[in-house]
């Protein structure tokens, strides 16, 4: 069995428990970390166009990249002791949402958390990007609460019967 478990900063303690409880000890398991291109490029881009003609060496898109790859690392590195057994870690750019459906490819499970309002049950639970793998991943999908989940108290009524 092979599990992809999406790890988000915030979120990813619960996939990996997730994965200790659900996944068979013999899985292969690959941590993923996936890092958006949107705020190093909008540094460089601000930088380029308010205050950087001549001055690269200053562009804080750069310090921006390195400070997301040694965050992923870490979270990673994290990650991978929790679990507590062999796995691979794989780090990944570009959008986040696409980059987490083509790495599911040929795996038997996509673990991922909750990453919408996580106050109360229903579909706002899921953000944008998790309601994307959800619905366009290739495999089964185990989604998780990052924390105990709501009460069912927290369902909002049905809309009135129109007739």
């Amino acid at each position: 069995m092979r599990v992809i478990v999406w790890l988000v900063e915030g979120t990813w303690p619960a996939c990996v428990d997730a994965v200790r409880t659900h996944a068979p000890n013999a899985s292969e398991v690959v941590l993923l970390h996936v890092t958006g291109p949107d705020v190093p490029g909008v540094a460089h881009g601000a930088y380029a166009g308010l205050l950087g003609r001549g001055h690269p060496e200053r562009d804080p898109g750069n310090r921006l990249e390195a400070l997301g790859g040694s965050s992923a690392a870490e979270l990673l590195t994290a990650a991978a002791e929790r679990l507590g057994r062999p796995c691979t870690r794989e780090e990944r750019t570009g959008r986040v949402e696409r980059a987490v459906v083509a790495a599911a490819e040929g795996a038997d499970l996509l673990v991922l958390a909750r990453d919408g309002d996580r106050s109360r049950l229903g579909p706002h639970s899921l953000g944008p990007a998790v309601r994307f793998a959800v619905d366009h991943a290739p495999c089964p999908v185990l989604l998780v609460w990052p924390e105990p989940a709501p009460d069912l108290g927290t369902i909002p009524p049905p809309p009135p019967h129109h007739h």
